[in-house]
């Protein structure tokens, strides 16, 4: 049960950017593209799906270097907290 105290801790930030949520929409759709080439099957589909779901993470980090990204100003991945920052500043 500490675990789930200790949790809360390190969950401010994770993720609520629009840099993180345009990465998952993009690889989101680009694994479905790819589950629907395995599912009928067809190469040029799945690796249509792969390079979206790649774009997908390059997109993301590109929006997090422009700003758009978590932030960090206290918390456990906080500079002062000896861990590696989450996030832009």
């Amino acid at each position: 049960m500490a675990q789930h105290e200790d949790f809360a801790d390190h969950a401010d930030g994770h993720g609520h950017s629009v840099a993180a949520w345009t990465a998952v929409a993009v690889i989101l759709v680009g694994g479905l593209i790819m589950a629907l080439a395995v599912a009928f099957p067809h190469l040029v589909w799945f690796v249509i799906g792969a390079v979206i779901a790649v774009l997908g993470a390059i997109i993301g980090k590109v929006l997090a270097m422009a700003g758009f990204g978590a932030t960090s100003t206290g918390g456990a991945d906080a500079p002062e907290s000896g861990r590696p920052e989450l996030g832009t500043k």
